[in-house]
Order: C-alpha cells, then structure tokens, then sequence
C-alpha cells in the first residue's frame, strides 16, 4: 500500500523517530531515525531479528516511551506536546501484550470492563460492551470465569476483548502469541484475522515469525539489527479471508524466503 499523505486517511505517522537508553556500558542507540506511515485500516507486521527495536518502536507508538528524537502522530495528533502525552492521542489505542495480564481477582467480564470502569462507564453499560465482546472474541459463556481457569489462547482473547473495550481505532499488539503451541497459535492467528476484518482497526503487530507475519500483514516492516531501522517494507498481495492453506502455496512460499534471506543477511 502506497504512503499517504493525509491526516484523515492517517493512523500512525512516524517522523524520524528514535530512541536511545542510558545503560551501564554507556549510551545505546536502540532506534535509528525512522519514518513510518501508516494509512487506517491497514494491518502491518514489524519483524526483524531479537533485540533489533521492534517492541521499543511499538513501545513508542503507544506512548510509553518518548522518543529521544522525531515524533510520533496518532490520527493526526502530536502523541507528545512538550513533556506530557496527548490524552486523546493515546485514548486512541489499545495495546496487548505477550502476556495477557488478566488480573486473578476479577471475572473475565470484569477483566474486559476494566477500561470503562476507569473512563466512569456505568456498570450495567459497561458489562453490556464487555458481553459484546466476549461474543466477538468467541469466548461467550466464560464471562464469570477466572483467568486460571481459561486456557491460554482464551487468556488472549479475553486481552484482545479488553483493549477493544473503548473501542480504539488502533490496536497494537506485541507478540501476541508468542508463548502459544503452534496449532493454537495458528488458530489464533485465524480470529485474529476474524476480528480484523469484523472491527476495520489499524493493527501494529510485533512478530519473530516470519510465517505469522505473512499469513497476517498487509504490509510486513522489515528491521535491521541493531540499531534497528527500516530495511525494507513487503507488500502481501493475498486477497482476505485467508486460509491455513494459503502457506503451502509458492507464493506464500516465495515472499516468506525473501524475507527469511534478508533477515539472515
């Protein structure tokens, strides 16, 4: 998908942004200045070797690190005004994590419902929304459950639900499922994928699988190793729904090796 230029087509517009970190062994420059566009709706992969800044990007996208240089828009938002965060910038994204952190002493309804409650939405509209959720989600009937007692793929979903839950235009995602076996990571992948089409967000994931990065993207980012910049930015022409099948296909086949090769090198 070509770059675009303007802001109501905009989700996410990187600026020559990067980050460095103080550490023991002196300054390290985790980030080389980046510029990134990226237009809504569109799922885009960040992938690249361990330790090459990918989750420190995501990380600068969802506002919990300040860039050291360059900015950041979130829907035509500066995400940073000086030292303090846009509010309404970062109202505008949902974040998961790798872990779901699901807190133990609430019911996954009321795990979902967190969100809302902080924001004042009334208990009984806010379980309504959560409800809602749990349908999108396919987790309908464990509303009253514990986390313990969810699988880890449900412990997922039940995340997804709950970063959905204000309904976010963005959702960014790091390594959703990465902790997963392999057939349900795959399955996950496949309602991840539902979810997308169903919701029209702007998702921003962070992947080490370059399989998952293809099945999933629109477009796959590419990143050097350390500091990480943009290598190169694939287009993934598959027409949506897909399916499982579609990764034992040449072209499927074809774009996985070229990134394969380039990561390698």
């Amino acid at each position: 998908m070509s770059a675009v230029a303007s802001d109501e087509l905009c989700a996410i517009r990187i600026v020559g942004a990067e980050k460095e970190f103080d550490t023991r062994q002196g300054r390290i420059k985790a980030l080389a200045p980046t510029d990134l566009t990226i237009p809504k709706g569109e799922f885009t992969v960040l992938l690249g070797p361990s330790g090459c800044g990918k989750t420190t990007l995501l990380r600068l996208i969802a506002g919990l690190e300040r860039p050291t240089h360059g900015r950041i828009e979130i829907g035509g938002r500066s995400l940073w005004n000086t030292d303090r965060r846009d509010a309404a910038a970062v109202s505008n994204m949902g974040v998961v994590f790798q872990d779901a952190n699901l807190f133990p002493w609430l019911a996954i309804i009321d795990n979902i419902a967190l969100p809302l409650k902080l924001r004042g939405v009334g208990k009984a509209e806010r379980q309504a929304r959560a409800r809602q959720l749990c349908e999108l989600v396919r987790i309908a009937g464990f509303e009253e459950s514990w986390q313990s007692q969810l699988s880890g793929g449900m412990r997922q979903r039940a995340a997804i639900a709950r970063a959905l839950s204000y309904e976010p235009q963005v959702l960014l995602m790091d390594e959703p499922f990465g902790a997963l076996d392999a057939i349900t990571r795959d399955s996950m992948n496949m309602e991840l994928q539902r979810i997308w089409l169903a919701t029209s967000k702007t998702i921003m994931l962070v992947t080490h699988s370059i399989a998952e990065a293809v099945f999933l993207a629109d477009r796959v980012v590419l990143l050097s190793s350390r500091p990480g910049r943009i290598e190169e930015i694939v287009d993934v022409p598959f027409p949506r729904p897909r399916e499982l099948h579609l990764q034992s296909s040449r072209a499927f086949f074809d774009i996985a090796d070229h990134l394969r090769e380039r990561l390698e090198h």
